[in-house]
């Protein structure tokens, strides 16, 4: 059935008609007001405002003030992994003891606490895919690969770029293996788990028509690395500047600039620079953690915006 809207002119006279009766219940009201406050002794309303109420049927109130914060228990249980782990190495208890030492390194006995999503001795399954990457230049900004076994690792295991650098030794299901280096980022719908190998590197497991292939993955320490080398940002200055560690063996944890008479941790971007948006530590020296507590510190580095700046440091094989 339709809705009628009344006419305005109705509307407007009925309104009047409210505006009249309310203010008359109003007047009203007030009179017997007047009235009962002028026969009531004004020290028995004090007395009776501050007095203790013995109405039982009055519920009372929380506990808790208004907007005080409320402990609400959650669950200590850790979430399973995504990308369900089949093999996986015991938790360390042991203590590193870092070295701040220039130009040296302390090795590391634990089993890489500093480790984000990807940790080693452990088999990740997945699959793997193909596509073409040009250069091998990719979100890690490393620059045109030296070889083009290289991989771009999913959205939820490059983790803000702590994938950048790593070293992946991938099993197909036919027995096939190679070894590729984490340079770029596969966006969703990548799912955890999944590699996208560039071409030459799918090549070498399986037939390119495949497209898509089962496979298993794992985190290596390999045995041939070379140096590290340092990368200052394109616009960096004392004032901020952005860097970046090329050729590590094993990943990176953490990255710090001296800055008076300690270290400051810098924060790690998803295109795989290490940022001091104040310029603090800019400049001078630069240490590095990796996943198993090794620590390197390095003090010849000069800001040299987009220079790739060799060193004599490395990490000890894991």
């Amino acid at each position: 059935m339709a809705t009628h809207r009344e006419p305005e002119e109705h509307r407007r006279s009925k309104g009047w008609l409210m505006v009249a009766a309310t203010v008359a219940v109003l007047a009203a009201v007030g009179i017997v007001a007047a009235v009962a406050l002028g026969s009531t002794p004004q020290h028995d309303v004090a007395v009776g405002y501050s007095a203790t109420s013995t109405n039982t049927s009055t519920a009372s109130k929380s506990a808790v003030p208004s907007g005080a914060p409320v402990t609400v228990p959650v669950a200590t249980t850790s979430p399973s992994s995504p990308h369900s782990p089949t093999t996986a190495s015991s938790p360390s208890t042991s203590t590193v003891t870092k070295s701040s030492q220039s130009s040296s390194s302390s090795a590391g006995s634990g089993s890489a606490s500093l480790a984000g999503r990807i940790k080693p001795g452990v088999t990740y399954n997945g699959v793997a895919t193909e596509y073409a990457a040009a250069d091998g230049n990719g979100a890690c900004l490393f620059g045109p690969a030296a070889n083009m076994m290289i991989a771009a690792m999913n959205y939820t295991d490059y983790e803000n770029s702590k994938a950048c650098g790593d070293h992946i030794l991938v099993r197909a299901s036919n027995g096939a293996t190679i070894t590729v280096l984490i340079t770029n980022e596969c966006p969703l719908p990548c799912a955890p788990g999944q590699l996208d190998l560039s071409q030459q590197a799918f090549a070498k497991l399986a037939n390119p028509s495949a497209g898509r292939i089962s496979v298993t993955w794992q985190l290596l320490s390999p045995s041939n690395a070379g140096s590290i080398s340092f990368r200052y940002k394109t616009g960096s200055s004392q004032w901020w500047c952005g860097i970046q560690v090329i050729g590590e063996r094993n990943p990176v944890a953490e990255l710090e600039v001296r800055s008076g008479s300690g270290w400051t941790q810098l924060a790690r971007t998803d295109y795989n620079y290490f940022l001091s948006s104040s310029g603090k530590g800019c400049g001078g020296e630069i240490r590095i953690t990796d996943i198993y507590g090794q620590q390197l510190t390095e003090s010849g580095i000069s800001i040299q915006p987009n220079v790739e700046q060799p060193t004599s440091l490395q990490f000890a094989q894991h």
